[in-house]
């Protein structure tokens, strides 16, 4: 998997094509928005039925991500669940595969506004973590600096050859970093939207996912 490397903060971190940020030196990797469950969330509220494969789809691609990155720690940085039901719902070949991937590694939930709070999967469940000089949480704060969020699922839009090519992509700029949502059944919000434009500094780049992840100018 390619990745487009960055310096933020002091630290040299690498945004990977499937949506996971990797820091080398800590040997940590961190993923956002997983909403594991989410199919069967909207089909219990009466939504579109859904091809119930998302979870699988997620966990298949976080496996590969820990295979080739062979991450010592591991940070979900919230609405990991879609809610607490949906956790509750998980089938238990899916339970077991989140169970494999935790051992052997430090395992970190922060918590986001899907989370169902702690749950049964192992693991330290926090509101926020800082590993000097970068502090995961899941929603940025507006003034913060070395900042690393999700909750956004931001997606990036441009035009090549009279086509719009459209994908999650992280947020950078010089105070923050917002990943793209990992979870399968996502989608993404614009960076044109006015919460992104007014979060993101005026030197922010869009990093598209994707097989070769490509930098670009965030749009606005």
């Amino acid at each position: 998997m390619t990745g487009y490397n960055f310096n933020f903060s002091g630290a040299d971190l690498t945004a990977l094509g499937s949506g996971a940020l990797w820091w080398p030196a800590q040997e940590l990797l961190v993923v956002s928005d997983l909403h594991f469950g989410k199919s069967e969330r909207i089909a219990r509220r009466g939504g579109t039925s859904l091809p119930p494969y998302e979870t699988r789809d997620t966990l298949t691609r976080l496996a590969a991500d820990l295979a080739l990155y062979d991450a010592r720690t591991v940070i979900c940085l919230g609405d990991s669940f879609d809610d607490l039901a949906a956790s509750q719902a998980l089938p238990e070949a899916e339970r077991r595969w989140i169970f494999q991937l935790q051992a052997g590694r430090q395992w970190i939930w922060i918590e986001g506004n899907h989370d169902p709070g702690p749950v049964e999967f192992g693991g330290a469940h926090l509101a926020e973590l800082t590993l000097a000089p970068v502090t995961f949480r899941h929603i940025a704060q507006s003034g913060a600096a070395g900042e690393v969020s999700g909750h956004y699922h931001p997606k990036a839009s441009l035009s090549l050859r009279g086509r719009t090519i459209t994908r999650a992509a992280f947020l950078i700029d010089r105070d923050r970093v917002i990943l793209p949502a990992y979870g399968t059944y996502t989608g993404g919000l614009p960076t044109r939207t006015a919460v992104l434009g007014n979060l993101m500094g005026t030197d922010a780049i869009a990093v598209l996912t994707g097989p070769t992840p490509t930098a670009v100018p965030m749009p606005r």
